[in-house]
């Protein structure tokens, strides 16, 4: 007996070396890349003539070629991880205050520390080592 699973083969789409299922969204599949947002994505979206709610398996191979050209020129994932790296890193050899609250981990754009200070500890550890630490 033929499993239902086997029988409908599974067709993906290669985006920047990155694979997506072809019924997934665009706009979704363009806003899985560090550093494009909503925005970002619909401006791409427009500039193609795809519909907001277009799936890569109905986008023509040639468009999928240039989506893929268009973002190789952008400064996406590891480059603006990397950006971001050195914006900090800038901020805290400067020694401005956002720098020194990066530094120590704390609440950088004005949050309350009296209470619920957990979630800026683990979101803003960037060189300190140990516990919490997303980076070492």
């Amino acid at each position: 007996m033929v499993s239902l699973r086997s029988a409908h083969r599974q067709h993906h789409v290669s985006i920047l070396g990155a694979n997506f299922h072809e019924r997934k969204l665009v706009k979704k599949a363009l806003e899985t890349f560090y550093g494009l947002g909503p925005q970002t994505s619909a401006r791409i979206m427009a500039k193609y003539t795809l519909h907001p709610l277009a799936r890569l398996g109905t986008i023509p191979t040639k468009t999928i070629t240039a989506l893929t050209a268009e973002l190789s020129n952008m400064t996406i994932e590891n480059d603006a991880r990397r950006l971001v790296q050195e914006n900090i890193k800038r901020l805290r050899d400067m020694g401005t205050y956002r720098g020194r609250r990066h530094a120590m981990g704390l609440p950088v754009r004005g949050q309350r520390t009296r209470s619920q200070i957990e979630t800026a500890r683990k979101m803003n550890t960037l060189e300190r080592g140990g516990y919490g630490s997303r980076f070492n």
